[in-house]
């Protein structure tokens, strides 16, 4: 049975139903600990990966493939972006990665393509 719907009206109430359910799901960070889904699942990620701040350097695009294939099914550069903020010292009070190489900087400059830098978790995500 098919049922007929103005377009418009339709169109309206399925935009916010869906985009209520991206700003409570994704955008927001997470009252519990201030995180983004994205930005957990890049900590479970590191964490799974065995990358605590004692080991070495992991390439980023190693790490991010990782993500995105077992945890986060949206795309590598959102998770490479998210994981670049979380390495900047100006961006976060303080830094959840430890990253090596050039993740940007202060003045606008971007960060190094994911297979030129390296990163591991720091001390204070253990």
């Amino acid at each position: 049975r098919i049922n007929e719907r103005n377009i418009t009206s339709e169109m309206r109430e399925s935009f916010l139903d869906y985009a209520m359910s991206v700003i409570v799901s994704r955008a927001l960070p997470d009252v519990r600990d201030g995180l983004k889904p994205v930005h957990r699942r890049i900590l479970y990620g590191l964490n799974e990966q065995g990358m605590t701040p004692d080991k070495p350097y992991k390439k980023s695009a190693r790490i991010v493939g990782d993500v995105m294939g077992k945890y986060h099914p949206h795309g590598d550069s959102s998770i490479y972006e998210a994981m670049v903020r979380m390495a900047q010292d100006f961006s976060y009070r303080y830094p959840l990665v430890d990253g090596q190489g050039n993740f940007g900087s202060m003045d606008g400059d971007g960060a190094a393509a994911m297979r030129y830098t390296e990163a591991r978790m720091t001390k204070i995500t253990l």
